[in-house]
């Protein structure tokens, strides 16, 4: 289940491993536990969770990946720098999420987009196959539906980005789709285009453009109306923050 699903569904059900993950990751991002700060040591966590010292480890292990944690030896483990978290990872991305939005978020995130969506569009209209280009159409065509509600224009809305980033041919693309993800769930909690007709109407005439220049086979009209798309996108988003 991704960062959009857990936005829709709330989180999904974990062991005890993914418990101590998912409580101490939160907790980090959130702030409660701040930057800097020394963790418990392994009784007093294993005593809290009601966990064995192979699972904490385990936890630790995860939370250290996702460049949360550090461990040092004589010191402990510490919380790392905001700056050091890996925030293309779906599960420090989602909880990010829950800890609120501000515009600052919102602007960061689009930044990233604009600087890889677009040039993910143009790669489409060079490498993309007939078949796949039918099948973005396809999709497209899911989108120009009055019925939709703000959970299923987000998920359609995902599908199309997701399939413009593997006609890409480029796998790094595919890997940041995390981004992309976190960017509809904002969407989806704050600013739907599913809010209104015309915002459904423009919607699907945005990414529709993107699938008519993709199958033109034109990298710069591409990767153009992507901007178009995430800069509409921002700007319901910065309006209802304001």
């Amino acid at each position: 289940m991704g960062i959009l699903d857990n936005r829709i569904h709330g989180p999904r059900p974990r062991g005890s491993h993914g418990h101590v993950v998912e409580e101490l990751g939160r907790a980090i991002v959130a702030g409660e536990i701040p930057e800097g700060s020394i963790l418990p040591g392994d009784q007093e966590l294993m005593e809290k969770f009601g966990v064995s010292r192979t699972v904490l480890r385990e936890a630790m292990k995860t939370l250290a990946a996702k460049r949360l944690i550090e461990a040092k030896s004589r010191v402990g483990t510490r919380v790392l720098p905001k700056v050091r978290w890996n925030f293309v990872d779906s599960d420090v991305m989602s909880w990010r999420l829950g800890a609120g939005v501000d515009l600052d978020f919102v602007v960061h995130l689009a930044e990233m987009r604009l600087a890889l969506e677009p040039a993910a569009a143009a790669l489409a209209a060079k490498h993309a196959t007939n078949d796949e280009i039918l099948e973005l159409y396809a999709i497209a065509e899911r989108m120009d539906r009055p019925d939709h509600t703000e959970e299923s224009i987000a998920k359609v809305d995902l599908e199309f980005h997701i399939a413009i980033a593997e006609y890409s041919r480029n796998p790094f693309m595919r890997s940041v789709s995390s981004l992309i993800e976190a960017a509809l769930a904002v969407s989806l909690q704050l600013s739907s285009p599913a809010l209104s007709p015309s915002g459904l109407a423009s919607c699907a005439a945005n990414h529709l453009r993107i699938a008519h220049a993709i199958a033109a086979r034109d990298p710069e009209r591409a990767a153009n109306a992507m901007r178009v798309v995430i800069d509409e996108g921002v700007s319901r988003i910065e309006n209802v923050l304001a």
